[in-house]
C-alpha cells in the first residue's frame, strides 16, 4: 500500500484555523483507554506510526462500528502530529474502506464495519503472520501482573471504574461482547498503575482480537468467560493479589486452549 507521509514529522507550526497543543496540559483529552493505545510519536516516522497505532484502536474495538472516531484535535493531541499528517492517515483508511468522512453538523470520520472474509484463509493469514505461542504467554504475563497490582489496592474511583467494565460485560450483546471484553482487560492493565504494561498489553491484546475475530464466538465460553471475569474483579476488589493472579492464569489458559483448538 503507498502512502505519501511525512518522513519528518517534527510537528510543524499550526496552519491557519489549526490548533495545535501538547499533550499534558489543561485542555487535553480526558483520560481512559485511549490513553493506552494512543502515545505520542517520536519523530521520523510520524505519519507510519501514526498510523499503526490509529490502526490498533480500531481493531480493539475501542470506536464500534457506526460510531464516531474522536475529534482531529483530540487524536493530534494524543499523538503529538499535526492535523496535516493526521488527515494523511484518515485518508489511508478511507481508501481502505474502514472508515469514512462525514460532512455537516454532525459530520466526522466514522468507523465503518469490517468486511466479511473467507473464514479459513483469513484464518491462515493471521495465524502465518503473528507467533501464536509467544503472544499467548506474553498475554497471560501482562494480565497476570496487571490484576496483581490492582489488587495491591484501588483507589475508591478505580474500583467504580473496574466495576462498570465488569457490568457493561455482563449486558453486552453478543455481536458487542469482545469489544467489551476488551475494554475490561484494558482497565485493568491502566489501573495497575503502569503506563508501560498497559501499552505493552494493549499491543498485544491487538493481535489476540485478530486471532479471536478468525474464530466463532461461543455462547457456553462466553458464559465461562464471563464467571472467570466476575472473580477475578472479585479478587481484586478483595485486595487479594495472588488469588487475582492465579484467576487471571486460569482465564487466560482457558483463552488460550480455544484458540490452540480452532488454530490446530
Amino acid at each position: 500500500m503507498a502512502t505519501s507521509g511525512r518522513a519528518d514529522d517534527t510537528r510543524p507550526a499550526a496552519r491557519a484555523g489549526e490548533t495545535e497543543g501538547a499533550v499534558g496540559g489543561a485542555g487535553d483529552p480526558a483520560s481512559g483507554p485511549l490513553d493506552s493505545v494512543l502515545r505520542p510519536v517520536r519523530a521520523g516516522n510520524g505519519f507510519e506510526e501514526a498510523l499503526e497505532q490509529v490502526l490498533q484502536l480500531l481493531r480493539l474495538g475501542l470506536v464500534p462500528p457506526g460510531e464516531r472516531l474522536p475529534s482531529e484535535r483530540e487524536l493530534s493531541q494524543h499523538l503529538r502530529i499535526s492535523r496535516v499528517t493526521l488527515r494523511e492517515v484518515l485518508k489511508v483508511l478511507q481508501d481502505q474502506n474502514m472508515v469514512e468522512s462525514r460532512r455537516g453538523r454532525y459530520g466526522g470520520t466514522f468507523v465503518l464495519p469490517r468486511t466479511a472474509a473467507d473464514g479459513s484463509d483469513e484464518l491462515r493469514r493471521r495465524i502465518a503472520a503473528v507467533d501464536v505461542e509467544d503472544t499467548l504467554r506474553f498475554r497471560e504475563v501482562l494480565e497476570a501482573g496487571a490484576a496483581g497490582l490492582c489488587a495491591e489496592g484501588l483507589t475508591a474511583d478505580g474500583e467504580a471504574r473496574l466495576r462498570g467494565a465488569l457490568d457493561a460485560t455482563r449486558g453486552a450483546r453478543l455481536e458487542d461482547y469482545r469489544r467489551q471484553d476488551t475494554l475490561l482487560h484494558l482497565t485493568l492493565a491502566e489501573l495497575s498503575g503502569s503506563r508501560t504494561l498497559a501499552a505493552q498489553y494493549a499491543a498485544v491484546r491487538a493481535t489476540l482480537n485478530e486471532l479471536l475475530d478468525g474464530i466463532p464466538l461461543l455462547v457456553r465460553n462466553l458464559e465461562h468467560s464471563q464467571q472467570q471475569h466476575a472473580a477475578v474483579v472479585g479478587a481484586v476488589l478483595d485486595r487479594d493479589p495472588d488469588a487475582a493472579r492465579e484467576m487471571m492464569r486460569e482465564h487466560c489458559g482457558g483463552t488460550a486452549a480455544l484458540l490452540r483448538g480452532f488454530l490446530a
